[in-house]
């Protein structure tokens, strides 16, 4: 059984509102002289990699995106962002607290949650934190093996002012031979603080 539980009031669950932060997500990108890239997959059921992670600017812009996307998500995000005042509202947009202090079998909670939903997305930054990492954590590939769901690769490319997804990858099981396409994808986009 999962201790995490996805709350059911969501901002994407509230149909006038979401067609609302749409439109406004829309005019936004444009005004600010953004585009998408990609289309919204027609799985229902996948592992979404937010990257690069590198500012706090990256969970509003990632919101926009879903949004002109038509996406409905959850995001993992540290406990410690959940504190009050701010909590129900992270929950409201689809937070997901983890504790990374502790071991709590976080795969195989989101394996729980994947087999016992019909339609989930859940995004996951493979660095973990905004700051400099040199590897990349393999939870988000195990998430998306141990569910048999597809990784949705998305992406903020600060420098040329593109968003989206860049297709989708089956995970094979062999994270060493898989994460060098999924890095590769990854190459040429720049994070909103290149220097993270």
């Amino acid at each position: 059984m999962s201790d995490i539980r996805l709350s059911d009031c969501t901002i994407f669950s509230t149909p006038i509102l979401n067609k609302l932060l749409r439109l406004a997500s829309l005019t936004y990108l444009k005004l600010a002289g953004w585009r998408i890239e990609g289309v919204s997959p027609k799985a229902e059921r996948f592992v979404m990699i937010a990257a690069p992670h590198t500012s706090n600017w990256d969970l509003p812009m990632t919101l926009v995106v879903v949004f002109a996307l038509r996406l409905k998500v959850y995001y993992l995000a540290k406990h410690t962002l959940f504190r009050p005042p701010f909590g129900l509202f992270l929950r409201w947009l689809g937070g997901i607290p983890v504790d990374r202090t502790k071991s709590n079998n976080l795969v195989e909670q989101i394996v729980d949650l994947y087999n016992s939903h019909d339609q989930l997305i859940i995004i996951v930054p493979p660095e973990g934190t905004r700051k400099k990492v040199r590897y990349w954590k393999s939870g988000f590939y195990h998430m998306a093996h141990g569910a048999k769901v597809p990784i949705a690769l998305g992406f903020i490319d600060f420098k040329r002012k593109v968003a989206g997804l860049g297709g989708m990858l089956s995970p094979s099981g062999d994270f060493e031979a898989d994460l060098p396409v999924i890095q590769a994808f990854y190459s040429g986009i720049v994070g909103k603080n290149p220097d993270n």
